[in-house]
């Protein structure tokens, strides 16, 4: 199992804390965002990486090289982060993930690693992570297929009263899935320049050619996504002592 780490944004919500510093690396009690996702990663039995670097990539790449000399990891850079979304990021990761079994995960969560072994033991080859809270207009909202509890419907428009819960933001793929899913993106892309969407539009599109996940709840274990200084400063207070 492979794993994918999408960290290229600007995430210029966060300013002034993202200046200088990639927001994967903001640091949350002892570790930052990424040295935790790793852990977790490591801990679970994944020993082959691949992140997506953009803005203050050599951050990244310094940080990884001091604290994971040895560990197995392929950058690729993103040199339209500026102007791009997290699916052109995910498109550059193709040769990495093409037809291999994935782990994909974006960068700036905060989250109990207990979530990664979840995914991971779950039988199904296609999982997506989910969590139930009062939703609105900004979460990337999940509907399931009342039949088959399959994802029927993911982005961010739809009706958050007809909503599961929201799209934590990692995903379990199996090769099956990477294969429909670059397949899908290189249209996306090379045809239709759909470089500022994001990626949860290409699993949209999959379902209706017979691919889709089941979902995982999540909403049992501690997680938060970090958009602006009022959710990093909350992070601080809500983290359990047991992850601090």
């Amino acid at each position: 199992m492979k794993a994918i780490i999408l960290a290229a944004g600007t995430a210029s919500r966060l300013r002034p804390l993202t200046n200088e510093t990639p927001k994967c690396l903001l640091q949350i009690g002892e570790r930052s965002l990424l040295q935790r996702s790793l852990d977790a990663l490591i801990h679970a039995g994944i020993d082959r990486f691949c992140i997506v670097t953009g803005y203050l990539h050599e951050k990244i790449e310094a940080f990884i090289g001091k604290h994971y000399p040895t560990l197995s990891v392929q950058f690729i850079h993103n040199g339209q982060y500026a102007s791009t979304n997290n699916i052109y990021s995910l498109w550059m990761a193709r040769p990495f993930a093409d037809g291999s079994d994935t782990l994909l995960l974006d960068s700036d969560l905060l989250y109990d690693g207990a979530i990664v072994e979840r995914v991971l033991q779950h039988p199904s080859a296609n999982v997506l992570t989910l969590i139930q809270h009062d939703l609105g207009e900004e979460e990337m909202k999940v509907v399931l297929d009342s039949r088959t509890g399959a994802i029927s419907a993911i982005n961010k428009t739809c009706n958050p009263a007809t909503a599961a819960g929201e799209s934590l933001g990692i995903e379990k793929m199996g090769a099956a899935y990477t294969r429909a899913l670059y397949a899908e993106l290189e249209k996306m892309m090379e045809k239709e320049h759909l470089e500022n969407a994001y990626y949860e539009l290409a699993f949209e599109r999959l379902i209706a050619q017979g691919h889709s996940f089941q979902v995982i709840d999540a909403s049992d274990l501690f997680s938060c996504e970090l958009d602006t200084v009022e959710d990093f400063e909350n992070a601080k207070q809500l983290i359990p002592p047991t992850l601090y």
